[in-house]
């Protein structure tokens, strides 16, 4: 698992288009909630499958008004260190063409972000989705449709099937309410309100990381 140049771990370079799998994660600064989703994200898939088995997945981030070259928020820092997962080395970027030109799947902290993925195009718009929204259609998807990540192709065959069920899914399990797909904007709060963002975005991955890898979190 990797994240590109300048962001803490060097770029992955030795599998193709078809062997890997990235996933992106938007918010606004790219400073809090998608730093947070980012990191939160590559502890649990490595948690689970180990660094060998998610060579072929990236995982990274960028911001809507990314604050291009920003650290991490420092409550953010925080947050990850709480789970158990690495903040060091975060650099902000802003949301690019090209970086949802390469996106699998476009996991967004709110809806206003998804629309805005979606508006630039790029055939975006069955692989984007908010996290909660993911989430909700994850839930709904038998494993056992799903490709065995123990066998040829592995968890990137798998992730790219759990990304085209749940489109086919999207439009028929729709939010109870508009809130149910948001992630609000810790920016410039407390420590506290950081830390229950945190929560919330921590226990909308576990579902998705478990679909991904087929490793339900350990007890």
């Amino acid at each position: 698992m990797t994240a590109p140049e300048g962001r803490g771990i060097a770029e992955h370079r030795h599998h193709s288009a078809e062997h890997t799998f990235r996933i992106l994660h938007v918010s606004t600064g790219n400073v809090c909630r998608s730093p947070i989703t980012e990191r939160l994200t590559r502890h649990a898939l490595a948690h689970r499958l180990g660094s060998e088995r998610t060579s072929g997945l990236i995982v990274e981030s960028a911001g809507t008004w990314g604050h291009e070259g920003a650290p991490m928020e420092a409550h953010a820092a925080t947050v990850l260190t709480d789970f158990g997962a690495d903040p060091a080395g975060f650099i902000g970027r802003e949301l690019l063409d090209e970086h949802v030109i390469r996106a699998d799947l476009v996991l967004t902290a709110t809806r206003d972000h998804r629309a805005q993925v979606i508006s630039m195009g790029h055939s975006a718009g069955l692989r984007t989705f908010t996290l909660k929204e993911f989430t909700r259609l994850v839930r709904a998807i038998d494993p056992a449709t799903l490709p065995d990540p123990e066998e040829a192709g592995g968890v990137v065959d798998r992730a790219r099937a759990l990304v085209q069920a749940a489109a086919a899914l999207r439009g028929w399990l729709l939010a109870p309410t508009e809130e149910a797909d948001e992630v609000h904007d810790p920016y410039g709060a407390p420590i506290t309100f950081f830390r229950s963002i945190g929560d919330e975005i921590h226990e909308a991955l576990d579902p998705v990381v478990t679909a991904l890898t087929g490793v339900p979190a350990p007890a």
